[in-house]
């Protein structure tokens, strides 16, 4: 079904029992299914935090006409009604050098109140309580707390907090939320134990209510998709009488799970404690290009999940779907917010040493080689410019992209003339020697969501050299009926004689998994793309006790000779760990070591020139590790290096000892 079939015209009825018509869709640029049960207040907002440091750095923004405007102006006529903005207690050097990150401190978060407010919209104030970013890797206390004893400490955060929200409202902005720390999974303002950061939240919320009561407190978190996270922190807070409104959760759809799970996670919080819920954080890509010269956080080419198209279409497809998914928890689901949709380049992608000097003087970048006092690991490395630029709801020249105003038409549903909105490349393997045939038809997705297939002609001649050249990866281009360009990505291998090698196949009889006497199975066949090298499935391990298994394949009927041996493994929390990938073959057996360290971080271990004989060799690998070790196993290989030369009497010998196994697996 297309998109336009999920329009009918329907009544609602409101809660006085009348029935409500639902508005007809309006004519747009894309298409945007209307959203039902988002209460009349519901929160469409947006976070700008570097767009002082941005227009400081000589970026215009402009309205649809192409004529320059307020980005405010602009977000407002878009249906926002609430801008998000991050406070940094001191993000400079002794010598006044800015961080970067928009420099994000009081007195510009007091700038972008009081445009917001004078484009009838809302502010939260995002207190991150360190002098930079605040995420759940880095808690870092800020520079004059350093010394502070935990009760001082306490009284900084509440005088901080206090002061600082009485000269945003003397200036005049209005003021509607405020967040207490940013993304505080572990930590908050140095403190990692949940009783003193009980405390501080305490603290913050004691503040607010000081100066207004009616402002709504918000404590924010991350990875909802790790389960039972945000229930065991909604129980915490609980069992610490901390005092807040709203719980808010970041949500990314290439890293934290499925929309329904985000739904189910925010309802439960809701329900069981009597919370408002909402999205403080999201984003998603409408081109994989990078527009300033600083590398992208997305896409990526492992360990996100991009289940929409990347493309302007595809941008608004998943902000209206993250609205739905909060809408869906009830009243309690307040609203979202979008991240940084006008972090844009400074200047284009080939004037990157130019952008440098800009990023540098004006923070408009996501650091400055300043911040390394503060933050050496992470920004002393990899300070630049935006990460986020090919997210933006903005394109690179600061004009507004149609995918902006699905803030407004989430009210009333959109639609547009139907095209081809993306062509989705094909991916295909071959094997060394053998004749690869490309597909004469590929898909393309519309606009409305539905999808077709289209004829498609490649590129002969870079087909042929592929198959010539032998081992390795092509991109072979071709042209559809309608003119869309598309991608066959050909990865041309020896042979693997590895049956079901990652675990796709549904039948993975042929491995065998066996754990020491005592230890309960600790493995799956996980479906989980984001966990696996290639492909969806994986052999997922995660033991609290210990972990303890090996996983082993035997394959026969091989010719004698030389063959490598391969696979992949990632994980983490792996102490005491022990790890290798064997192969066994006659009286011999083959081991090469190794280890996991990190999330997707694949290891690859490989034992090269394994002297097969008689046919028969036993691959598996060996996983033992401390409690807590979770991880990944996938794409084994086992291919085929060179001939072994044997005597004609060792042939003989060895057709003789192959004729007598089958006589013995005939009789069996």
């Amino acid at each position: 079904m297309g998109y336009l079939d999920s329009f009918q015209l329907v009544e609602k009825t409101d809660d006085g029992g009348d029935t409500v018509p639902v508005p007809d869709p309006v004519q747009s640029d894309i298409f945007v299914e209307r959203v039902d049960g988002m209460t009349d207040d519901f929160i469409k907002g947006v976070d700008v935090s570097s767009i002082i440091s941005l227009e400081n750095s000589g970026v215009k923004f402009y309205n649809e006409a192409g004529k320059e405007q307020d980005i405010f102006t602009t977000l407002a006529d878009a249906g926002v009604n609430y801008v998000r903005v991050r406070v940094w207690n001191d993000p400079y050097d002794a010598k006044g050098n800015g961080y970067g990150g928009g420099n994000s401190d009081l007195a510009k978060a007091i700038q972008i109140g009081q445009r917001a407010t004078a484009n009838g919209m809302k502010l939260l104030v995002n207190f991150h309580y360190s002098d930079f970013w605040a995420d759940p890797a880095k808690q870092q206390a800020p520079k004059a707390w350093t010394n502070l004893s935990f009760n001082d400490k306490k009284t900084a955060l509440y005088n901080y907090t206090k002061n600082s929200l009485q000269l945003l409202l003397d200036a005049g902005v209005d003021v509607g939320m405020v967040q207490v720390g940013n993304e505080t999974n572990g930590g908050v303002a140095g403190e990692t134990d949940w009783t003193k950061m009980s405390a501080l939240f305490n603290e913050g919320s004691r503040a607010i209510r000081a100066i207004d009561p009616n402002i709504l407190v918000a404590l924010h978190f991350t990875n909802p998709e790790t389960t039972g996270r945000y229930a065991s922190i909604a129980k915490t807070l609980d069992d610490n009488n901390v005092d807040y409104d709203v719980f808010a959760s970041s949500y990314y759809p290439f890293w934290h799970g499925t929309l329904e799970n985000l739904t189910d996670v925010l309802s439960n919080v809701a329900e069981t404690y009597g919370k408002k819920v909402m999205v403080a954080e999201t984003s998603y890509v409408y081109t994989a290009e990078d527009g300033d010269g600083h590398s992208n956080t997305a896409p990526q080419d492992s360990g996100q999940v991009l289940n929409y198209p990347i493309t302007v279409q595809g941008q608004a497809n998943a902000v209206r779907d993250v609205i739905e998914a909060v809408a869906n928890v009830g009243d309690a689901g307040i609203g979202v917010f979008y991240w940084e949709p006008a972090w844009i380049p400074v200047g284009p992608a080939e004037q990157l040493e130019q952008n440098k000097v800009i990023w540098e003087q004006y923070g408009s970048g996501w650091a400055t080689s300043y911040a390394s006092e503060y933050d050496p690991e992470d920004a002393g490395n990899w300070y630049g410019g935006s990460a986020v630029d090919n997210q933006a709801l903005f394109d690179f020249t600061g004009k507004p992209l149609p995918s902006l105003d699905v803030f407004k038409y989430v009210d009333t549903g959109a639609v547009t003339e139907l095209k081809v909105d993306v062509v989705n490349d094909v991916s295909i393997s071959g094997t060394v020697g053998e004749e690869v045939v490309l597909p004469d038809v590929v898909t393309v997705v519309y606009n409305d969501g539905s999808e077709g297939q289209v004829p498609v002609t490649w590129d002969e001649k870079q087909l042929k050299s592929a198959m010539k050249a032998g081992v390795g990866s092509y991109a072979i281009n071709g042209t559809t009926q309608d003119g869309p360009a598309v991608v066959a990505k050909l990865v041309i291998k020896l042979e693997n004689f590895v049956v079901n090698p990652s675990f796709e196949s549904g039948d993975r009889s042929m491995w065998s998994i066996d754990y020491p006497g005592g230890v309960e199975a600790h493995t799956d066949y996980q479906n989980k793309a984001a966990d696996a090298k290639t492909g969806d499935y994986s052999l997922h391990f995660y033991s609290g006790i210990d972990v303890d298994f090996t996983v082993e394949q035997t394959i026969t009927g091989l010719e004698p000779g030389y063959y490598n041996l391969s696979m992949f493994v990632q994980g983490g929390d792996a102490d005491g760990s022990e790890m290798y990938l064997y192969g066994k073959t006659g009286s011999n057996t083959y081991q090469a070591d190794t280890s996991v360290n990190g999330w997707v971080n694949w290891s690859n271990p490989e034992i090269k020139e394994v002297l097969v004989l008689d046919g028969t060799i036993t691959i598996g690998a060996a996983i033992k590790a401390d409690a807590g070790a979770w991880g990944t196993l996938d794409d084994f290989a086992l291919t085929y290096v060179r001939d072994y030369k044997v005597s004609e009497d060792k042939k003989a010998d060895i057709a003789k000892e192959r004729q007598n196994e089958r006589a013995l697996y005939k009789k069996k």
